[in-house]
């Protein structure tokens, strides 16, 4: 008689898979706000909107609900040669988060979608480890996701991560670009460092064309290739809600807002451009990461490319009015948010123009 096949044999131990929810269970619990009304690991998670209006003074008068969904791309491959996973986390909530804010929102929910060719608790606690972070600093709650075991899709070692996040805004404040006018000031908050686009062209310069490996030095970044590549993306949210509290919403002071991630400044700003309105940018008005210039002299990068690829120091981008634009610059740096005046809105096809 045959032995009888199960679950464990096909690749899947339930038993191991329980203990993997068990560990993630006491992590995502830590992000938990008041709008949270439901136990972790029921089949949906339960957010209260009339809860969470301790937030906001005056409540929701008409709340819109925005989402948004991005994963951390091939980052998870220099996070894999590293054997470095608690980052990644921090990643792949801000990709969500800082699109999510762009239209003035305040996130609330965030779920995730991990996929692994066989369970592994200690590597799901590491990556769940950088998501509470990453949603501690978006002050948003991580409420739920799912792990999936797919052992005919995913070789050994690999894995995948996609989040989702879940903000509101009051209909009346939404940002979307409409209102910028001629003469607006383009504000650029600094990255801090590649964040978590144009991986596939960074390791082809770095590993394949630079014939290095992650446990080398890098003496112009002062630190490993491991370590740099693997540097987290900074989350904008505390800072886009810093200049809304701060001034009265009915001055519309931010105009339009913008993350910038693969396409750089050329093709994320215009996202949020009306017609007619065009930004110029003065390229040496912000100071540029080593990285993109060490990365650019050993992979013989063209400017073009560069700008199109990476966001070459400046991960998100404020239009403002120009009466603000000093003292909102000086307020996000002071609380630690490098902010440089990259130019201003002209007449002009959408687009940007360097000068």
């Amino acid at each position: 008689m045959s032995s009888s096949i199960d679950y464990k044999s096909a690749g899947l131990d339930l038993d191991i898979y329980n203990e993997t929810i068990d560990r993630i269970g006491k992590l995502v619990r830590k992000t938990h706000t008041k709008g949270v009304i439901d136990k972790f690991g029921g089949f949906a998670s339960l957010f209260a909107l009339d809860v969470e209006r301790w937030l906001f003074s005056g409540g929701y008068r008409k709340p819109v609900l925005v989402t948004c969904t991005d994963g951390v791309g091939t980052k998870l491959k220099v996070a894999t040669l590293c054997q470095k996973y608690d980052t990644v986390g921090i990643d792949l909530v801000a990709m969500s988060v800082n699109d999510c804010i762009c239209c003035g929102a305040k996130p609330l929910v965030f779920l995730d979608y991990l996929a692994m060719p066989k369970d592994d608790p200690e590597l799901a606690e590491k990556l769940i480890t950088g998501m509470v972070a990453g949603c501690q600093e978006a002050g948003c709650s991580l409420v739920g996701g799912e792990t999936a075991i797919l052992p005919d899709t995913y070789a050994v070692g690999d894995f995948d991560l996609a989040g989702f996040v879940v903000g509101v805004v009051e209909r009346e404040e939404v940002i979307d670009g409409s209102q910028i006018q001629l003469g607006d000031v383009i504000l650029g908050i600094s990255s801090t460092g590649l964040h978590s686009n144009g991986y596939s062209l960074a390791r082809k310069i770095i590993f394949e064309h630079g014939q290095l490996q992650v446990n080398d030095v890098i003496p112009e970044l002062g630190k490993t290739v491991g370590e740099e590549l693997l540097t987290p993306t900074r989350i904008y949210a505390n800072a886009v809600q810093s200049v809304l509290n701060h001034y009265p919403k009915k001055k519309k002071v931010i105009r339009g807002l913008a993350h910038i991630t693969g396409g750089g400044i050329v093709e994320n700003l215009p996202r949020v451009l009306p017609e007619n309105k065009r930004a110029f940018i003065l390229r040496d008005s912000w100071p540029v990461p080593p990285v993109f210039t060490w990365l650019q002299k050993l992979g013989n990068v063209k400017q073009d490319e560069m700008d199109r690829v990476f966001n070459c120091g400046i991960g998100f981008v404020m239009v403002v009015a120009k009466e603000l634009a000093t003292d909102i610059q000086k307020r996000l740096t002071d609380e630690g948010y490098p902010t440089h005046d990259l130019g201003e809105i002209r007449e002009g096809p959408v687009g940007v123009s360097w000068v």
